[in-house]
């Protein structure tokens, strides 16, 4: 599927939104493409499952191109707590499948060998319990040859070696946590070894750690802006310095 089509889906989906969802949802339409992308080139018109996605672009993304979208969220993140219910009738209209739920404490909730494509994208980094049996049922939901794409961002990217030692580096603000009765911030952030640890434990094939750096896509600097498109060029071929780092692996076609 070719990325303009898939960015051009995306900013028509973008502009049925609210009118003030729609200048965050701009910044998101490379990143999604990206994800989308990978998804239509491992299983194009596959049945594909979100965990995690809450009301943003992907799953409707995917639904709106030809790809049968289920969503699985509990949607009780801040961003979600105003006007759910609005915003998620557009990914109804498109076609996409909506399981309410806490996939760590309930359960996937997936018929086993189901669904050709599981992505978790900006998500696991805010669980609080283990994935390891979430991870589990993942493999199992999968069809045999069935691909896992889980996208976080890296706990040791080159920004945060730079800006850690010079004092700069929480991963959430204090209202975030100490304000709010339950704290959906980030957790634990993952490295490039700990993506490769759960890939042994999931036992999947054809591994691969991918690289991007969309932060500074959406930075209030214009400059930080214009450079984050040729510093990621850069550092592709580095994931473990990426602002973003990607798993990708397959279950094996004879479990």
């Amino acid at each position: 599927m070719q990325a303009s089509v898939v960015r051009q889906e995306l900013r028509r989906l973008a502009r049925r939104y609210p009118f003030e969802w729609r200048a965050r949802l701009a910044n998101e339409v490379e990143r999604q493409t990206f994800h989308i992308g990978l998804v239509a080139e491992l299983a194009p018109a596959g049945a594909v499952a979100d965990i995690g996605g809450g009301t943003g672009l992907f799953s409707a993304g995917c639904a709106a191109l030809g790809m049968s979208a289920t969503l699985i969220d509990d949607f009780a993140d801040p961003v979600n707590e105003a006007r759910t219910d609005e915003l998620l009738d557009l990914h109804r209209s498109v076609g996409v499948k909506i399981d309410v739920r806490d996939v760590v404490r309930d359960g996937l909730g997936l018929a086993p060998g189901s669904v050709d494509v599981i992505t978790t994208f900006d998500s696991m980094e805010h669980w609080h319990s283990s994935p390891k049996r979430l991870f589990a049922e993942v493999t199992t939901a999968l069809r045999p040859g069935g691909w896992f794409l889980l996208g976080v961002p890296n706990c040791v990217n080159l920004r945060k070696r730079i800006t850690v030692p010079l004092g700069r580096g929480k991963w959430s603000s204090m209202a975030d946590w100490y304000e709010r009765p339950h704290f959906r911030g980030h957790v634990r952030e993952p490295d490039v070894d700990d993506l490769r640890y759960i890939a042994r434990d999931m036992r999947l094939t054809s591994v691969r750690i991918i690289g991007r750096n969309w932060l500074g896509r959406g930075h209030a600097h214009p400059i930080v802006r214009t450079l984050t498109p040729v510093v990621d060029r850069v550092l592709r071929s580095r994931p473990t310095l990426c602002s973003d780092i990607y798993l990708l692996g397959r279950r094996a076609l004879d479990c």
